[in-house]
C-alpha cells in the first residue's frame, strides 16, 4: 500500500447542544469546505463514508444530498466515539488499494445534552459485558456508565502507580491552555488545575466536572486521494497518511481485570504499535499528537498506551511539561475534546482537521513549530480503536 494523499480538510465549529444547526447541514457545511480546501468539486469524489452515532439509516445521504447527487456510493458509518476515524480508515483503504483515486470522509453528530445513553431500550445493549466487568472492578453506584468507565481507568492508574488526582487537573489545565488560541473550540476560557481540583466534584477522589469533555455537536470532512490523482489536478502532496492500524478488543479487556484494559488501553498499545512498525519509526519521532481524551484520565493513561512516555510516568511527563509547546511532544493543541467538545461522530475527522494544518504550518496560534510528524488516536468503547500517522513530505 502506498501513501495516501490528504487533499482537503473542513471543520465548523463546535458548539453547546440545542444551539447548533440540524446535522445535515452541519455536514453539508463540513463537506463543502473540505472540497475546496482541496480545490475539487463533488463530481471528482468516487465513493464516500459517512459517520455518526445518534441519528437514523442513510443520514449521510441526507447530508450529502445537499452537495450533490451523483449516484456514488455513500456507506454510513457507527463505530460509537471512535466513528470518525473509521470513516478516514476505509476512505484511506479504498485509496492505498488502488480501487479508488478520491474518496470523501465525513462526521457529523446532533446531540442531546447530558450524559450519554442507550436509544434502545428493548433489545441487549453492545456494553452488557462491558457493563459487567465495571460492576465486578468498580463499586460506584450512581455514577454515570461513561464516567464510570474512564474515571475506573483513571482510578487503577491511581492505584498502580500512585498517580495523585491533580495529575488529572494539570491535563485538563493544559488543554484549557491550548484551546485559548483555538477559534474552532467550544470551550476557550484558561483554567488552572487548581480551577479544576475545585470545580463540582461528580466522583470523590477520583474525578471533578471540568476533567469530562461536554456533549457538543458539529461537523468535520476529509478528501483523500492518490499521487496520481494529486498529480493529475495540481493538488498539493504535503500531507500524507503513512500509516493507520484500527483495533478491536481482544480477551486481556475482560479477562486482565483491569478499567484500564477495559476502556481500551490495549486496543490502543496494539494499533499504536502497528502504525510505528509500518512507518518505520517510534514515538519518539513525534512532533505534536491529537489524542482522544474524552476524560482527563483517558489521556494521561494514553500517553503509555502510545508510547509517549514509559509505564506508570505519565504523572512525570505531564509535570515535566512534555505533554505541551516547548516539551517533547505537544498534545492536543486544538485543545482536545476536553475543549473543543465531543461530537462524536465529527471527533475523529476534527482531529484530522487539526493535524493536516499542523504539517501544513497553517495551524495559526496552536502551531507546532516545525511539525514534520504527526498521530492520531481515537477510540470507542464496545470497542474500535484507530490510530493514524501523517507525514509532512
Amino acid at each position: 500500500m502506498s501513501d495516501v494523499i490528504v487533499a482537503g480538510v473542513g471543520m465548523i465549529p463546535f458548539t453547546k447542544p440545542g444551539a447548533s444547526a440540524p446535522y445535515h447541514e452541519m455536514g453539508t457545511e463540513a463537506t463543502r469546505l473540505a472540497l475546496a480546501d482541496a480545490g475539487l468539486g463533488y463530481e471528482t469524489v468516487q465513493q464516500a463514508y459517512v459517520g455518526y452515532v445518534y441519528g437514523d439509516s442513510t443520514c449521510g445521504q441526507r447530508a450529502l444530498y445537499h452537495v450533490g447527487m451523483t449516484g456514488i456510493p455513500i456507506v454510513n458509518v457507527n463505530n460509537n466515539c471512535s466513528t470518525g476515524s473509521t470513516a478516514l480508515f476505509m476512505a484511506r483503504q479504498m485509496i492505498a488499494s488502488g480501487a479508488l483515486d478520491c474518496v470523501l470522509a465525513v462526521g457529523f453528530e446532533q446531540m442531546k445534552p447530558g450524559a450519554l445513553g442507550s436509544v434502545y431500550t428493548d433489545r441487549p445493549s453492545a456494553f452488557e459485558e462491558f457493563d459487567a466487568a465495571a460492576d465486578q472492578l468498580i463499586d460506584a453506584p450512581g455514577i454515570p456508565l461513561a464516567l464510570r468507565y474512564f474515571g475506573g481507568a483513571g482510578l487503577s492508574h491511581m492505584k498502580k502507580y500512585g498517580t495523585p488526582l491533580d495529575a488529572f487537573a494539570k491535563v485538563r489545565a493544559k488543554a484549557s491552555r491550548h484551546a485559548r488560541n483555538n477559534p474552532l473550540a467550544l470551550f476557550r476560557k484558561e483554567v488552572t488545575a487548581d480551577d479544576v481540583m475545585n470545580d463540582q466534584v461528580i466522583w470523590p477522589g477520583v474525578m471533578t466536572r471540568l476533567m469530562a469533555c461536554p456533549p457538543t455537536c458539529g461537523g468535520a470532512a476529509a478528501v483523500l486521494v492518490s499521487e496520481r490523482f494529486a498529480d493529475k489536478h495540481g493538488i498539493g502532496k504535503e500531507v500524507r497518511i503513512a500509516a493507520q492500524a484500527m483495533t478491536t478488543d481482544t480477551p486481556s479487556t475482560f479477562q486482565a481485570g483491569d478499567m484500564m484494559q477495559l476502556v481500551g488501553y490495549d486496543m490502543a498499545k496494539e494499533a499504536a504499535s502497528r502504525v510505528y512498525e509500518s512507518a518505520g519509526i517510534g514515538p519518539d519521532d513525534l512532533d505534536v499528537v491529537e489524542l482522544h481524551d474524552c476524560f482527563a484520565h483517558n489521556e494521561l493513561i494514553t500517553y503509555e498506551a502510545l508510547g509517549l512516555c514509559g509505564e506508570g510516568e505519565a504523572g512525570k511527563f505531564i509535570n515535566d511539561g512534555d505533554n505541551t509547546y516547548g516539551g517533547r511532544i505537544v498534545t492536543n493543541p486544538s485543545g482536545g475534546l476536553l475543549s473543543k467538545g465531543h461530537p462524536l461522530g465529527a471527533t475523529g475527522l476534527a482531529q484530522c482537521y487539526e493535524l493536516t494544518r499542523q504539517l501544513r504550518g497553517t495551524a495559526g496560534p496552536t502551531q507546532v513549530e516545525g511539525a514534520k510528524v504527526a498521530l492520531q488516536h481515537n477510540l470507542g468503547l464496545g470497542g474500535a480503536c484507530v490510530v493514524t500517522l501523517y507525514k509532512r513530505h
